[in-house]
């Protein structure tokens, strides 16, 4: 893990790569989670989080789905990417958070228990994601979707 002031001084000049994992059930169903922390304190938003050194992007993936809900996926696909600047960021700092998220889609049953860590308070199966989880396509960056 970084420690805290590392973290701090990446975020004051480098965007953050993550990883952002769209999950639906059988039932087309998406999976939220609601953040307890910074950024999008409060809001239903997908599973994801910052990708680790000598990790691939699957590998993240799988990784946070299985830290964040206890969920295990065998398989996920990138559909896309997600871009975003916020004024948020977990250390409350002048300098807006930066983020790139490379965007994954997995399908789970949903009969497996979920099990959520500390960084969420909450859970649910939603018929559309939240309105402002705009994925990119690759290819031109047009609007895509799961």
């Amino acid at each position: 893990m970084i420690p805290a002031r590392q973290y701090q001084q990446i975020i004051e000049v480098l965007p953050i790569l993550c990883v952002d994992v769209v999950i639906t059930n059988p039932r087309g169903e998406y999976l939220l989670i609601k953040r307890a922390n910074q950024p999008r304190q409060g809001e239903w938003w997908v599973i994801g989080g910052r990708l680790l050194k000598g990790e691939t992007l699957e590998a993240a993936a799988i990784r946070k789905v299985r830290e964040e809900t206890s969920l295990n996926v065998q398989a996920v696909r990138p559909i896309g990417y997600y871009e975003a600047v916020s004024q948020e960021n977990p250390f409350g700092l002048a300098p807006p958070l930066h983020a790139v998220s490379v965007v994954f889609l997995a399908v789970v049953d949903d009969h497996q228990p979920i099990s959520l860590d500390e960084q969420s308070i909450d859970w649910k199966y939603a018929q559309e994601l939240p309105a402002d989880f705009h994925i990119k396509s690759f290819g031109d960056g047009q609007p895509a979707s799961p």
